[in-house]
């Protein structure tokens, strides 16, 4: 752990401090290319900009860049430590950006008093950019956060931790349940969590066909029924007429576990009362609820997905945003709606039945992957997954009308 450690602040710091730098598209060599850069070249797109306000994105780079945006209330598992300490995972999400999708990106730190300071400074810098990534913003003020940018911004705005992880989610757990003989419409699911992410896996699950009824969700104090009186607005969405109140009580017959939550809180005894070739996903990060050895070694009819890279099926949000963002600049879609994020769910899914190239194989380390039960969702470094998840996103904007320009011709993201 102390090599990692060491490894990992070196990497941050060496040979120049951060991960992403501004590049230069046009030259810059002579005084005739500096004054077309500046004075008094620019003049000229000024103009033409002000004569026609969608012009920006002819003679600008708007088109083609995403400000990744937080306040640092809830960074990756470490919880809430501001908006500096956020600073790194804002710089290593505009990396996923460029690395793949090529979109330019800007992370950006809010320092705020009040909810609504933060979505007014938001706002107000929003058509600098083509899209907003929201992300570390803690629940439930991530909910109300997203949807006031949504109803006050031009461009698309889309809070991975939310929706990116519910997608990859959703793929996975389609194409898990297919494998087990499992429709997604008959599955009892139990969700140990009841954060952002949390909230919108299930929300999406269910408009891909889980049944609400079907779903227990948990937070710290237990099973989330209808006859609590301490339930936030997103909480009660999910608040069961069950007499059921702990994870023992909800896991007895479940088909599918979701854990988003913390480590070790799924032990070997909730694994036995799972019904027969359960699904589980433990995507607590970096510890899972449970280790797949020790699910594997209590019963050997399930399937497991994690969020690390170190175990076969790992839940990574990277298998999503970057190439929903393509999608949706590439057509200019005004919002991420959710034709776009089930077309996504679908392409990914999709993805992971076809013949894996050697090239994954290569990056991945392996000598062999076929759908199965230990390849249930794409591999990260899958150069496919571009193409597949943004036409899919740019064909689904277009056809629900969100898209300010057609399709483009022979499109491949």
């Amino acid at each position: 752990m102390t090599d990692l450690r060491q490894q990992a602040l070196d990497y941050h710091q060496y040979p120049t401090p951060g991960k992403i730098s501004v590049e230069l598209t046009t030259p810059a060599e002579t005084s005739k290319d500096l004054s077309l850069a500046y004075s008094p070249g620019v003049a000229e797109p000024v103009r033409a900009i002000a004569a026609n306000p969608d012009d920006v994105y002819k003679y600008t780079g708007k088109g083609n860049t995403v400000a990744v945006i937080t306040n640092g209330t809830a960074i990756l598992g470490l919880g809430n430590l501001g908006p500096m300490a956020s600073k790194p995972v804002m710089e290593g999400k505009a990396l996923l950006f460029k690395r793949f999708a090529g979109i330019n990106s800007f992370d950006i730190e809010v320092n705020h008093n009040t909810v609504e300071d933060f979505i007014n400074t938001v706002a107000n810098i929003a058509d600098s950019f083509g899209g907003i990534n929201l992300e570390d913003i803690k629940a439930p003020e991530c909910f109300v956060i997203e949807k006031a940018l949504i109803e006050r911004c031009k461009i698309p705005v889309f809070h991975d931790d939310q929706h990116g992880t519910a997608i990859v989610t959703a793929a996975g757990m389609i194409n898990a349940l297919e494998i087990q003989g499992k429709e997604l419409r008959h599955a009892n699911i139990v969700c140990l969590g009841a954060g952002a992410a949390a909230i919108s896996c299930m929300e999406l699950l269910i408009k891909c066909g889980a049944q609400r009824e079907k779903i227990y969700m948990l937070d710290t104090k237990g099973v989330i029924h209808s006859r609590r009186d301490d339930l936030n607005e997103y909480k009660k969405l999910f608040a069961n007429n069950t007499d059921k109140r702990t994870l023992d009580d909800a896991i007895e017959g479940a088909d599918v576990f979701v854990g988003v939550s913390g480590p070790n809180l799924l032990l070997p005894s909730h694994v036995k009362l799972m019904a027969a070739k359960p699904v589980i996903f433990a995507c607590s990060n970096p510890d899972p609820e449970i280790k797949p050895e020790l699910a594997l070694a209590t019963r050997d009819d399930l399937i497991i997905a994690t969020g690390r890279s170190d175990y076969s099926n790992q839940v990574n949000n990277v298998l999503c945003f970057p190439f929903i963002f393509r999608g949706a600049l590439d057509v200019r879609a005004r919002i991420i709606n959710d034709e776009m994020k089930i077309a996504a769910v679908h392409a990914i899914r999709t993805l992971a039945k076809e013949q894996v190239t050697a090239e994954v194989l290569a990056a991945s380390g392996c000598d062999s992957l076929s759908f199965g039960k230990d390849y249930i969702i794409p591999k990260p470094m899958d150069s496919r997954l571009r193409s597949a998840v943004a036409i899919a996103v740019a064909q689904a904007a277009v056809d629900s009308g969100v898209a300010a320009l057609p399709m483009p011709e022979n499109y491949n993201g």
